[in-house]
């Protein structure tokens, strides 16, 4: 195999990620036919995946809302009353996400696109009206809160000004000229490039996991809004974050191998899930109307409780524990927490 040189990063072409590059693009090949017979299943799939996007990436960046907080929050958006910072990104997180779905292929990779993108980002948040849409005007060392109470700095990002405006000039040029980069090398390289240069004084996390999302559906990646990648991130977060750090630690002209590997294994991860949802679906097709009629309850209400559910369906509660119990093993749903806690979720 070979090093190569891509925008001013190495990376190495090792049969590993060779790999991996064609696994993901033989399920991208398959997709169509698989649209075109799960389409019920998809929409569904789709709302389930929105939700936990906005849940995972907010919480990234220290959002506290759950993804049942947020299905709440946004089955009943009133721009209003959003007074919580966590609110506000939600909901923020949302209108780009769904901008995203509904008009990617007319969204411009473009510096003035991304500062529009980040302008709607910020729409919502109150403290960060000054600066939205525009690059940064003080350094913003990534940093993260320790158990400890201390804080410790993840990696150093662009000085403002000069330094950032030709950063991010370069990026947005690389990206329009270059002709010979697998795709999805270009979708990881961009996402890392932004993130490192940090060009917005904040949000530069959640826009990058977009970013992510927009060009993965710009090249052709359908099966990508049916499933989460910042939940699949979410999970890894710790790892997520020393792969940056460690990859960010030799710049400039790092290689960024380890990176590219992180980013195509958790798409690769969210393809099994994916798999693995499409297959329960097919099983749910065969099980009792009350059972289905309890999915589509939990589906709808992440994190619901047992005696909640029993309540919207009239069902005595010994009898309803003992149907999640029976979904739970058919590994329909997940059972979270424990006592007056314990919550379920479709898995």
């Amino acid at each position: 195999m070979s090093n190569v040189s891509v925008h001013t990063l190495n990376l190495d072409l090792n049969w590993e990620l060779i790999t991996l590059l064609s696994e993901i693009d033989r399920f991208d090949a398959a997709w169509t036919a698989i649209e075109r017979r799960e389409g019920q299943s998809l929409k569904e799939l789709k709302s389930i995946a929105t939700v936990r996007s906005v849940g995972a990436s907010t919480r990234i960046e220290g959002s506290k809302l759950s993804d049942a907080e947020v299905d709440v929050l946004l089955k009943n958006i009133d721009i209003s009353r959003l007074q919580e910072r966590d609110q506000q990104e939600v909901v923020g997180y949302f209108e780009v996400l769904d901008l995203i779905g509904e008009h990617y292929s007319n969204i411009q990779i473009s510096e003035n696109g991304l500062k529009n993108l980040h302008n709607q980002l910020m729409r919502y948040s109150e403290k960060d009206q000054w600066h939205k849409g525009d690059y940064k005007q003080a350094s913003n060392a990534v940093q993260a809160n320790m158990p400890d109470g201390t804080t410790q700095i993840i990696f150093q990002t662009a000085e403002p000004g000069f330094a950032t405006e030709e950063a991010m000039r370069a990026l947005v040029e690389w990206h329009d000229k270059d002709n010979t980069a697998h795709p999805l090398i270009k979708c990881a390289l961009f996402s890392y490039e932004f993130v490192t240069i940090h060009p917005f004084q904040d949000g530069n996390g959640r826009l990058s996991r977009l970013l992510a999302t927009l060009l993965l559906r710009k090249y052709g990646y359908e099966w990508i809004q049916y499933v989460s990648l910042e939940h699949e991130i979410e999970s890894q977060k710790t790892e997520y974050y020393r792969v940056l750090r460690s990859c960010q630690a030799q710049r400039p002209g790092e290689d960024i191998t380890p990176w590219v590997l992180f980013f195509l294994n958790s798409l690769k991860n969210i393809q099994t899930s994916l798999l693995t949802k499409l297959s329960t679906h097919g099983v749910e097709r065969s099980i009792t109307k009350r059972d289905a009629a309890v999915l589509v309850i939990i589906e709808s209400n992440p994190g619901i409780k047992s005696s909640e559910i029993a309540k919207k369906l009239d069902i005595s509660s010994p009898t309803m524990k003992r149907i999640l119990a029976e979904l739970v093993e058919k590994k329909l749903i997940e059972k979270q927490g424990a006592g007056p806690g314990t919550n379920y979720n479709i898995l």
